[in-house]
């Protein structure tokens, strides 16, 4: 049956992956991986024989016609990304939008994706919130800050370790230091670790001690 399913895959603990997100990955005829060495790790673990094939942001516009055709000739297709839900800060848009414009069915299975624990753990208001994702390098960063400094919900970002404590000076100089910070790092692994304050303390935290792993930022809103 001609369908994309877009699979969840877990963020660090590998018992998080679903039985549907299982039952799936072994009936499809392709899986497209952003790192077929890292998804192959997942599927030698749970004995998934299905071939699998790179999409990633480097490939993804050179492959959407080749897959697109896949699909209407009766293929169905899983995409995964490297942990998490596909086309959240990851590959996946391109080909869903693609689907959506072939009228191409497509299923989105439910499952792990590292903001939401990162949300509740947090402690900060979850009723209203926006996610930006990673901060621009470089180009339109500063423009972004001052933007999101009157922004009243609470923010969710991610961030690459290296970049922590530049991205938490930034928090310092335009949201003010006493804005409510929380970091999360390595989340469902054995090291996971959220720390709270102000973005002043945080900032002090992590100057004393460099941190390792993924990470969410959760930043309060303005009051």
């Amino acid at each position: 049956m001609s369908k994309l399913f877009i699979v969840p895959t877990p963020i660090g603990n590998l018992k998080d992956i679903t039985f549907r997100a299982i039952e799936v990955l072994k009936s499809v005829d392709l899986i497209l991986a952003e790192d077929t060495r890292t998804t192959g790790k997942l599927l030698k673990h749970f004995e998934i024989a299905t071939p699998s094939q790179s999409h990633h942001m480097h490939n993804e516009h050179r492959t959407i016609d080749q897959l697109i055709q896949k699909l209407k000739s009766g293929y169905s297709i899983a995409l995964v990304s490297d942990a998490g839900t596909p086309a959240i800060s990851d590959p996946g848009f391109l080909l869903s939008r693609a689907c959506i414009e072939h009228d191409i069915e497509i299923e989105c299975l439910p499952g792990a994706t590292a903001f939401v624990p990162a949300l509740v753990n947090s402690g900060l208001p979850n009723d209203k919130f926006v996610f930006e994702g990673f901060l621009p390098v470089k180009k339109g960063r500063q423009t972004r800050l001052k933007l999101l400094a009157e922004e009243t919900r609470t923010i969710i970002f991610y961030e690459s370790p290296h970049k922590l404590l530049k991205t938490l000076g930034h928090f310092c100089e335009y949201f003010g230091e006493e804005r409510p910070v929380s970091v999360s790092r390595e989340l469902t692994k054995l090291y996971e670790e959220t720390i709270r304050g102000t973005a002043k303390e945080v900032l002090e935290y992590y100057t004393q001690k460099p941190p390792k792993g993924e990470i969410v930022i959760i930043v309060g809103g303005k009051k």
